[in-house]
């Protein structure tokens, strides 16, 4: 795999987060560089999923701070996080089952149209151009990850594989620069697994959209991965390519240690 991985896209720096006394992250350090699929991995409650609530804005850490293309915050808000070009998806689905797979994916496209509610609410001028623009990129995004016969099915009618690739498809919406995943691969089967790793192949290549993702399944991870960042009870024990971090005596005792 030859592919191009640019510079520091996004830094997190000596980031720590408690919650009343409980420390779920202690002063962690790890950059994302252009281009490449960087996974944070590591047993249950290792403080993966706050990272990324940290990264995206949900937490507001307690210390460190966030660099983004040069900017750097103490404290990312998430709608801001949105406009700068992250974009998320969830352990727990939060789709809106009722409504059809168009439609949903549509909702990811909100940030980025200009026209106001009211405009586009009589489908006057300006937004009605701009929501067929808009639609036409979603019709784009649902070629790509192969849902063209479910366009209109609602999405609570389908099988969770394609929900999450659903997801998947709202955060794409966005096009963003960063892709955060929150356990994309979570109570899938094999072949479900497989799919999910090449679309995820594929956004980074085709879309060179940078990957953030948290991950159990190490199989994947080790394959999929540019950098893997390891954490355990909230503190940063392994950092490097999938072969470094596999062959770290602190992270090999991590996982045999607690997993088993």
């Amino acid at each position: 795999m030859s592919k191009h991985i640019g510079d520091v896209i996004l830094n997190v720096q000596n980031i720590s987060l408690s919650f009343g006394g409980v420390k779920a992250l202690s002063d962690i350090s790890f950059d994302v560089r252009e281009h490449e699929i960087r996974a944070i991995i590591g047993p249950n409650g290792a403080g993966k999923s706050s990272m990324l609530n940290c990264i995206n804005g949900v937490y507001t850490p307690q210390q460190g701070q966030i660099t983004f293309r040069g900017q750097t915050f103490s404290h990312m808000d998430s709608h801001q996080v949105a406009v700068m070009g992250v974009a998320r998806t969830f352990q727990n689905l939060a789709l809106f089952k009722g409504m059809s797979v168009l439609d949903n994916i549509m909702t990811g496209r909100n940030l980025r149209m200009k026209s106001n509610l009211f405009l586009q609410a009589l489908r006057l001028g300006p937004a009605e151009r701009e929501e067929i623009e808009h639609r036409k990129r979603v019709e784009e995004i649902i070629d790509f990850l192969e849902i063209q016969p479910y366009r209109k099915t609602p999405v609570g009618q389908l099988p969770y594989g394609l929900q999450k690739r659903v997801d998947l498809g709202r955060a794409l919406a966005l096009e963003p620069q960063v892709l955060l995943l929150d356990e994309p691969m979570a109570g899938m089967n094999v072949e479900e697994k497989q799919d999910m790793c090449r679309f995820i192949l594929d956004v980074n290549d085709e879309f060179g959209t940078t990957v953030v993702l948290i991950e159990h399944d190490m199989g994947v991870v080790m394959d999929i991965s540019d950098r893997v960042v390891v954490l355990d009870y909230g503190k940063k024990i392994g950092d490097g390519t999938p072969d470094e971090v596999r062959n770290n005596p602190e992270v090999i005792s991590a996982y045999l240690g607690t997993g088993h």
